[in-house]
């Protein structure tokens, strides 16, 4: 039996919310995300997917997406964009969108 990897459109045309941060290794307002992300994942624990996507090893689906700068924050439920933003974004506002664009309730 075999399994065929899970593309872009796979992860993000999910029932659980996909909050994908599109970003680049050379970006240093990318690396300041990390650690926020991280709060916003315990924070949200399962009830939201967080995924990072490198523009530079992913250029179609940033430009699908209409990625003009990094990082992009974006977030997906059943392959719709339910909101998105560029910069930095702190770890409270994060968990705000998920909660108001989503049934998830921390």
């Amino acid at each position: 039996m075999s399994t065929k990897p899970m593309t872009f459109n796979d992860l993000i045309n999910s029932d659980q919310p996909v909050l994908v941060d599109f970003f680049a290794t050379w970006c240093g307002p990318c690396q300041m995300m990390q650690p926020i992300l991280q709060d916003t994942a315990r924070q949200l624990g399962e009830r939201v997917k967080i995924v990072k996507v490198d523009v530079d090893k992913n250029p179609y689906a940033a430009s699908t997406y209409q990625v003009r700068g990094v990082p992009t924050l974006i977030l997906f439920q059943n392959g719709k964009v339910l909101w998105r933003q560029s910069g930095v974004v702190p770890a409270h506002q994060l968990v705000k969108v998920v909660e108001e664009n989503t049934a998830v309730k921390a």
